[in-house]
């Protein structure tokens, strides 16, 4: 790359940076669940508008989504994806403040040398990583449509190329019985709890003849509103993981069987709930993510092997990768023993330290885009590892 482009691109973040970690704090400060991300939406679009960028809100069917692009000329085009959603009771544990004001200071960064840049740069805010699968619901309505490569970063204990990754589906469970007086005539009464524990239990079972990979997790919440009272109603939210679509779908009908044994045992009526997206596994592009990281070890970062952390969660940025040439790091907010959707990553996602990383991702995102938008034979290479991947050649 031409050393001036990169200077200029590192410049303009350097000089921003006392508005991007405002920006950041703020969102940290103000944590919104899925597809309320009110106030971050908000501020990243009046803060992208106070530097002349042009801005749409209620994007692509989402009301807390909005979008801003500029073009330098006939070329690829190159999407950048802010998250800005929170967690239940723990707020930014997964430090989307992080994730949206890399994105968002890669854009300005990128902004400053649009004249110097052939093709075009679209920074995409997409609500709902969390819970709801905000991309892949874009994602239908076009958002990813002339896309030629889509970037993230994500905040973590270790910097790594890419996200260790698997498929999750989202399931609510309720099941209707019959209140009664537990005590004076409990056989009046249908135990919609007992079906809701006995289904629990039966995925306990389960557990044990799954794949290592796989994983099923759930919570109740509704159990009853008396001990003296048989209850009438229960529910909860189970996940259910998979290494790929494949399995996935071979899982979740075994599942759904465990529901339906609880209705059955228990004599309720069971209402089993699949979410409108499962989230897919994540297929990396590598010739953006080596990119990415030669510009992350250039300002200083050590980039870990996904295999030396072991582990893997999930993420809609998965769905976007099977559209489009996508990356997912890793940048380091929080010493390597502390854990993303805990209390104490929150309070890095906030910390200086996680400033650093925001401002260090805003600079990589900025640099493997540019990269891209310059090199013929990385646009070349970037489009030929997705086809192999996806079986297209």
């Amino acid at each position: 790359m031409d050393e001036a482009i990169r200077r200029s691109i590192i410049d303009r973040i350097d000089n921003l940076a006392e508005d991007l970690v405002s920006v950041s704090r703020a969102i940290h400060a103000n944590p919104e669940l899925a597809f309320q991300e009110h106030f971050a939406c908000d501020l990243l679009s009046r803060t992208l508008g106070a530097h002349d960028l042009p801005v749409s809100t209620r994007v692509y069917s989402l009301e807390t989504s909005f979008e801003s692009s500029f073009s330098g000329g006939a070329g690829p085009t190159v999407a950048l994806l802010a998250e800005y959603d929170a967690l239940p009771g723990i707020g930014h544990a997964c430090g989307h403040n992080l994730i949206a004001t890399a994105a968002l200071g890669a854009t300005l960064g990128l902004h400053a040398v649009r004249d110097r840049l052939p093709g075009s740069v679209k920074l995409l805010g997409t609500p709902a990583e969390e819970k709801g699968g905000g991309k892949a619901l874009m994602a239908r309505a076009g958002a990813f449509d002339g896309i030629d490569a889509a970037l993230m970063i994500h905040p973590a204990g270790v910097n790594l190329t890419t996200m260790p990754c698997i498929c999750v589906a989202e399931v609510e469970v309720i099941y209707h019985g019959r209140s009664a007086h537990a005590s004076a005539m409990p056989h009046k009464g249908v135990n919609a709890l007992d079906g809701l524990l006995l289904a629990y239990q039966a995925i306990s079972n389960l557990r044990q003849h799954i794949r290592d990979q796989e994983r099923i997790h759930g919570i109740v919440t509704d159990g009853g509103r008396a001990p003296n009272i048989v209850p009438e109603r229960a529910a909860g939210e189970f996940y259910v993981r998979a290494v790929n679509e494949r399995d996935l779908a071979a899982l979740k009908p075994r599942v759904q069987a465990c529901f339906e044994a609880g209705a059955r045992g228990s004599g309720c009526e069971v209402e089993i709930k699949w979410a409108n997206v499962d989230y897919l596994d994540l297929n990396t592009n590598w010739p953006l993510a080596e990119s990415f990281q030669r510009h992350g070890e250039f300002l200083g970062r050590e980039f870990l092997t996904p295999d030396q952390l072991g582990g893997a969660g999930s993420t809609d940025m998965g769905n976007v990768s099977y559209l489009v040439p996508s990356i997912h790091p890793m940048l380091a907010c929080a010493p390597r023993n502390v854990v993303i959707h805990n209390p104490e990553f929150a309070r890095w996602a906030g910390s200086e330290t996680g400033d650093l990383a925001a401002l260090d991702g805003a600079k990589s995102l900025a640099l493997t885009a540019a990269e891209f938008l310059l090199d013929k034979q990385l646009q070349a290479d970037t489009r030929k590892a997705f086809e192999v991947s996806r079986g297209l050649t």
